[in-house]
């Protein structure tokens, strides 16, 4: 399906005045090569101050630029999703692996945002958190100002408790583990970072449970007491323990690059592949003040 495209718009600061149009994006977005980015000035399809540009022009802070992106073909991913609970305050849903949550990477229409926005275009409920593309379970969207409010100082406040199943490789890991590895931003060859473990991080805690000791994987439980990107990912993989299928995140927690050396096939975090759901959610009622447990079944491979 052919999506209706989408336009850019963003301010010039001073670290990037005195750059060239085509310098300017080439720089911020690696996903493109300089010549790609030429073509588009060319067209027509990037504006400085709503007017056309040329790729030489020198940019000053405070000026505008937008570049139209023509409708492109996005990925298939599945669109529906599951609500397991709703008021006029909240809803809980059940998100499947594969359906990006935002914008980004390609993702515009095929994603949980606007699905939402098209269904609900007066009063779309709001994520309050994020789960990745790859990643299937519960998640809190807010449908009232008073929800939005509350829930969002909760997850700053840390008193939204969430657990998930995760799967990894056959190892000798302890019945119950702690880890504290900071997370902070890598270099990135397309995306110009990404998030893994870094000795400057900021801190992040997970707490992980072994369930399950097979003969060809782990099951854990893990509990994140911080809300990192991707921190499940980036912890188990800094132990030694990668999530099975995870295509990015190596031994170390940190980004598999070295051996890719075509843009198109650098691994990103929205690629799936990887075995992590969000099984549990305890959350307190905006409105009534209750206490709120909400479980998802995990997929099959998950269960314990």
């Amino acid at each position: 399906m052919i999506n209706q495209g989408w336009s850019y718009r963003e301010q010039v600061d001073r670290r990037s005045a005195g750059q060239t149009v085509l310098e300017y994006y080439t720089c911020h977005y690696r996903h493109s090569s300089p010549s790609e980015w030429q073509e588009r000035i060319v067209l027509g399809q990037v504006l400085l101050n709503d007017r056309v540009t040329t790729a030489e022009e020198r940019l000053q802070a405070g000026q505008w630029l937008t570049y139209h992106r023509p409708p492109w073909e996005e990925p298939e991913v599945p669109l529906a999703f599951e609500i397991l609970y709703e008021d006029d305050d909240l809803w809980v849903i059940a998100k499947p692996a594969g359906l990006p949550v935002l914008p980004g990477g390609g993702f515009l229409e095929h994603t949980l945002l606007w699905q939402l926005q098209q269904q609900y275009p007066q009063d779309a409920p709001i994520p309050i958190h994020r789960l990745g593309r790859g990643t299937s379970g519960l998640m809190l969207l807010a449908r009232s100002p008073l929800a939005r409010a509350q829930l969002t100082q909760q997850m700053r406040d840390r008193q939204i408790r969430k657990v998930y199943r995760a799967l990894v490789g056959v190892g000798d890991l302890e019945d119950g583990f702690t880890i504290t590895q900071p997370i902070g931003k890598l270099p990135h060859p397309v995306l110009g970072y990404v998030y893994g473990a870094t000795s400057n991080g900021l801190p992040a805690h997970s707490e992980c449970q072994v369930l399950q000791r097979r003969s060809d994987a782990t099951l854990l439980e893990v509990t994140i007491l911080t809300g990192r990107p991707h921190q499940i990912r980036i912890h188990l993989a800094a132990v030694g323990y990668p999530l099975l299928g995870d295509p990015l995140y190596d031994v170390g927690g940190v980004p598999r690059l070295a051996s890719f050396r075509h843009p198109e096939k650098v691994p990103v975090p929205g690629d799936c592949g990887y075995h992590l759901h969000a099984y549990h959610l305890t959350f307190t009622h905006p409105g009534t003040g209750r206490s709120m447990n909400m479980t998802c079944s995990a997929p099959p491979e998950l269960w314990g």
